[in-house]
């Protein structure tokens, strides 16, 4: 009988004729695990799907019966019609989530073939208990593919370019090479000698600094009064451009470089003074809102975003609105705003580039395959349910691929967190052991090394080292890290082995890299998650060396049921989708605030600049839209608007006028958006805080009341973190 049925004990009495029992029954019944499940599907292209399925667990939790830690299951997505398995996966549903009702979200990718089955099935089945089970129907009655997507861009068999094209001996000089390659050759005229914009998607390695370069020394020909801005998504990455063109720009050609990030924030002098602005997403779109106030955001000729592919990740919607905003100020003040984008090869780059006011003479979007080192790139899939034995098994064929490919040239290997990088390097050493000269990836002279190894903190590195393998993550001292990186960039260790950061923070090519496992542990979840194919893409494009090079090796140990996903975008570019639905009440509000929206009108117009419309008309189940007619759009997105508004209403930050038309800012509202905090965190702070709170009530509203908002939901990320700040806490005493 199902559960549902077992409600009331007396009528379970009644059944099995024994009065004392009931209860007893009831309560065994309903620690039987159940789950409920209810999916969502995204198309990715026409022939990928991307299914979020969210779990709900559905029973009692008993340490007794259960344990104390979580109920194991297995899903897998079957197609009916061919009994084929498409994807499985094992997942554990933890106590705590039980006793909370929380649910769990899984995120995985499925093949998809026209014509169109009618439904695929999802199935859920215990590892421990029989029967119980679950199902959950994919329907694909009203799923709309997306379009097909255009043709790349072809690379021309051009003659390559000499540097003496730039017509300027002092931009020559910058460069240590003498002509442009393939890429920069064919892109040249468009980027210096026009004011059209630009995008230019090609894969990593391909030469695209120098692109941005270009369109710089534009700038500084034609408009010299007027500043350029390069966004670059990371820090890290505005770091290693600030280091690169403070000498190359700033000292050779004169002009003020300047970095504008979340650590260093110049003065206005400095900024107004400045001929380049250097800045992250996030900062840039801070300092933007208030563009009426700061004149020299209206003095920005060109406007340089790096990776803007990365439009549909967690913190795409940024560029969105810095895209949008450029475009509005740009009507406003009636100066023109040249964009240029840089990307890896994209599948729908011709929709990109029509939001961005792109002709053709501006897009070029090439293969991947077009590098100018070819990259040879070899996949193997490893079984096993779990993460840390699967990578352990991958040591060995690691040793092997760098035996294979890359004997005696520059090796990068990139884990997904700091302890793998210390396992990878013992047992590296461990197989180095067995072998005629285990100091063989040792470049330099063993007391020489040892002199270093002295200036090394970590024990650890000081063990790698002497064999010729550098660790490089974030808890390494900066020292250590400095001398890991001059070491190997000097070809004096042969082996790297980093966290997947390292790829886009610092530019250091290898002969052969590997990508050691495609997934990382994600703090937020508490699981292993997928890296964005970005990521893996990125850490790819590290492999080959241009000076020296005529191939690069890319060698790839994923899990095996992910091989046919990654076998598939690794080769083929990925689509680049919105996110800014999740955050859209936020820029709505910030964009209140500045005065740019006024009524619920503006706030459709606002949608209707975006990238998200765009992508909403081309690819309309993805953002759960059933169809494309006029009216279906309009309830659509005037529920999207209503939606936000009436979120920023309740977290006091708007007021909606008494016609319901008008909008009008309120305090905490222009708070949330000159601070850059979410909406739902100005309203907690609204209801929290009182006059009479003392320091003790201020830091628990801090610790409890910030994580559901999110503005602090990556604050700890491990336990050590939490250890640290009681450590800290402790040490402070008494603080009220």
């Amino acid at each position: 009988m199902h559960r549902n049925h077992i409600t009331i004990s007396e009528n379970i009495s009644h059944m099995l004729h024994h009065v004392k029992i009931g209860l007893k029954v009831k309560q065994c019944v309903h620690q039987i695990p159940s789950i409920v499940m209810e999916a969502t599907i995204q198309p990715i292209t026409r022939t990928v799907l991307r299914v979020r399925l969210n779990i709900a667990p559905d029973f009692t939790w008993n340490d007794q019966v259960h344990g104390t830690v979580g109920e194991p299951w297995w899903i897998w997505v079957e197609d009916p019609t061919n009994d084929h398995i498409y994807h499985s996966e094992y997942f554990i549903i933890q106590k705590k989530q039980v006793i909370t009702k929380e649910p769990q979200l899984l995120v995985f990718t499925i093949p998809i073939f026209e014509p169109l089955p009618s439904q695929y099935y999802i199935r859920a089945v215990s590892d421990r208990w029989l029967g119980a089970e679950a199902v959950c129907i994919i329907n694909f009655q009203h799923l709309i593919l997306p379009e097909r997507h255009p043709p790349h861009t072809e690379l021309l068999d051009l003659q390559p370019l000499p540097i003496t094209a730039l017509g300027h001996r002092e931009y020559e000089v910058l460069y240590k090479f003498t002509h442009f390659n393939p890429i920069q050759t064919q892109i040249f005229h468009t980027l210096y000698h026009t004011d059209c914009n630009v995008l230019l998607g090609a894969p990593t390695g391909s030469g695209k600094t120098v692109a941005a370069e270009l369109a710089i020394f534009r700038v500084f020909n034609k408009y010299p009064t007027s500043k350029a801005v390069y966004i670059a998504p990371l820090k890290a990455l505005v770091r290693e451009r600030i280091e690169d063109w403070k000498v190359r720009i700033e000292e050779k050609l004169g002009k003020k470089v300047v970095e504008l990030t979340g650590d260093v924030t110049p003065d206005m002098r400095a900024i107004a003074q400045a001929d380049l602005i250097v800045t992250t997403p996030e900062k840039w779109d801070g300092v933007s809102r208030s563009w009426q106030n700061r004149s020299y955001v209206q003095k920005v000729s060109i406007l340089i975003i790096d990776e803007i592919h990365l439009l549909g990740d967690e913190r795409g919607p940024v560029l969105e609105v810095i895209v949008s905003r450029t475009n509005f100020i740009s009507s406003h003040t009636e100066k023109p705003v040249r964009v240029v984008g840089l990307s890896t090869a994209l599948a729908n780059a011709r929709d990109l580039a029509d939001w961005l006011n792109i002709n053709q003479m501006g897009l070029f979007n090439f293969r991947p395959s077009v590098r100018p080192v070819p990259l040879e790139v070899h996949i193997q899939g490893f079984p096993g349910q779990h993460y840390c034995p699967r990578m352990a098994s991958m040591n060995k064929p690691a040793f092997q691929a760098i035996r294979s490919h890359s004997p005696a040239k520059p090796v990068l290997i990139f884990v997904s967190s700091r302890r793998q990088t210390r396992l990878t390097a013992l047992d590296l050493i461990a197989f180095l052991a067995t072998e005629d000269d285990p100091k063989q990836w040792l470049k330099m002279d063993e007391r020489e090394m040892n002199d270093i190894i002295v200036t090394v903190r970590d024990s650890n590195l000081k063990l790698t080292l002497a064999f010729g393998i550098g660790m490089h993550h974030a808890g390494l001292h900066e020292r250590d890290r400095k001398t890991v990186e001059e070491l190997f960039v000097n070809c004096k260790i042969q082996v790297l082995i980093a966290t997947s950061t390292l790829a886009w923070g610092v530019n250091f090519p290898a002969h052969l890299v590997i990508v050691k496992g495609t997934e990382y542990y994600d703090g937020k979840t508490r699981r292993y998650v997928d890296y964005p194919i970005t990521d893996v893409l990125q850490m790819m494009g590290r492999a080959g060396r241009p000076q020296f090079d005529d191939q690069g090796k890319a060698v790839i140990l994923v899990h095996d049921i992910k091989k046919d996903f990654y076998k598939k975008f690794l080769y083929e570019p990925f689509p680049v989708e919105s996110s800014l639905l999740e955050v859209l009440a936020d820029h709505l509000n910030a964009e209140i605030a500045a005065g740019t929206i006024t009524s619920k009108q503006d706030a459709m117009d606002y949608i209707t600049w975006t990238y998200f419309f765009r992508r909403l008309i081309m690819n309309p189940t993805y953002y759960n839209l059933d169809d494309v007619s006029h009216d279906t759009m309009n309830k659509y997105l005037s529920s999207l608007v209503e939606k936000s508004l009436f979120d920023l209403e309740c977290s006091y930050c708007i007021e909606i006028g008494e016609d319901n038309r008008s909008i009008e800012p309120l305090t905490y509202g222009r708070i949330a958006s000159y601070y850059y905090l979410k909406h739902p965190t100005i309203g907690m702070f609204k209801d929290q805080l009182k006059p009479e709170s003392n320091i003790e009530e201020l830091l628990l509203i801090l610790t409890r009341k910030l994580s559901p908002p999110g503005n602090f939901r990556n604050f700890f990320q491990t336990n050590l973190d939490r250890e640290s700040l009681r450590i800290t806490l402790a040490e402070m005493g008494d603080i009220s």
